[in-house]
Parts: C-alpha cells; structure tokens; sequence
C-alpha cells in the first residue's frame, strides 16, 4: 500500500484495476485542512491521461507488474511471439502493445516484457541494437552539399540516418529510445 505522501513522479499505482503511471505531480499545502497531491496519470494499458487530486489520508494499491526478459522468436501479421527463456513458455503481443518498437526488433533479441496480472502490456527493447545496413547510396568525395549524414535502411526495413563512411553491408548501432545511430561496429 501507498500513501499519498509516497507519490512521486514515475511511480506506479493500481487504479480501478488497471496500472497507471504518475507522469505528473504538484504537492500543495493550503493554509487550513489537508495537504493536496495533484496527480496526472497515465493508464500504462490503454495510454488514456487524466489529472486528479489526492488528500493526504489517501491510500493506494501497488500495481501488480512484473518485467521479464524475454526473447522475440517472430512475427506473424498483427501479433509478436516472445518466449521466456527459463521456462520456454511463449505469449503473443498485438500491435498496440508493441508499440513503435517493431521497426528495431529482429530475431533473438531479449526484450523486457511488462506484465500485469500476468498479462502482458507492453514492451521495452534493449537500450542499443545492432543491425546490419542493407542499402546505404555510395557517397563521393567532396559531396557536402547533402550534408554530413545520409539515408541508410537497415535490415528490419528501418530507415535511419547515417554519416558518410558507412556503406552497405556493415554493422550499426542503434539507440532504440532516440532511434539514431550511435556508431558503426566492426564484425
């Protein structure tokens, strides 16, 4: 159990049977009464907001997640198989809780599954991946008038931004959650 005291930013709740996250909050202390938590949250399912107000004798319930690493085996039209690595069991996402991740993902990355209840909600990918660039265009001598960057789609299909001297067929890292190239990586 929380108080209203323990809310912060970042912190997760159970409201209504659903998990919320706290993307916002404002303490406040009127001159008479209560103290006053003004709270935005966010619903970690279905991504709807919503502010409130808390008093200071308010109680809340600790949302039930659980993160798991788990590995991504394949995609099959609207639905993602990932298969816990302990005990080889495999659950499906859809495409809303996958997210925008999908265009990263490629076979036998381990990925951190959000359950709730033992459902899953969600998906966060490794902070940095590594692909191959399948089409790169060949970049001459001298030619800056494009600039010091220029387009290069990776094996997923991902098109993503990349200096000069990388060139088909060579190894990229990626930072998933800016979703730009960190550096090349020597095979």
């Amino acid at each position: 159990m929380y108080l209203a005291s323990d809310l912060r930013k970042g912190l997760k709740i159970e409201i209504d049977g659903d998990p919320h996250v706290i993307v916002g909050f404002e303490f406040k202390k009127p001159g008479k009464g209560q103290s006053l938590y003004k709270c935005k949250l966010k619903n970690m399912i279905n991504g709807s907001q919503f502010e409130r107000t808390y008093r200071s004798g308010d109680k809340f319930e600790k949302a039930d997640l659980e993160e798991l690493d788990m590995e991504y085996l394949y995609a099959d039209k609207d639905t993602w198989c990932f298969m816990n690595s302990t005990n080889y069991e495999q659950i499906f996402l859809t495409k809303e809780q996958m997210g925008d991740g999908t265009d990263l993902l490629k076979e036998n990355t381990v990925c951190s599954v959000l359950l709730h209840n033992g459902n899953p909600i969600g998906v966060t990918l490794p902070n940095f991946v590594v692909l191959r660039v399948v089409t790169a265009e060949p970049w001459a001598k001298g030619d800056t008038a494009t600039g010091d960057t220029k387009p290069a789609t990776v094996e997923t299909g991902f098109e993503i931004q990349v200096p000069p001297f990388v060139n088909e067929g060579q190894l990229v890292k990626i930072d998933t959650r800016t979703r730009a190239y960190v550096e090349r990586v020597n095979e």
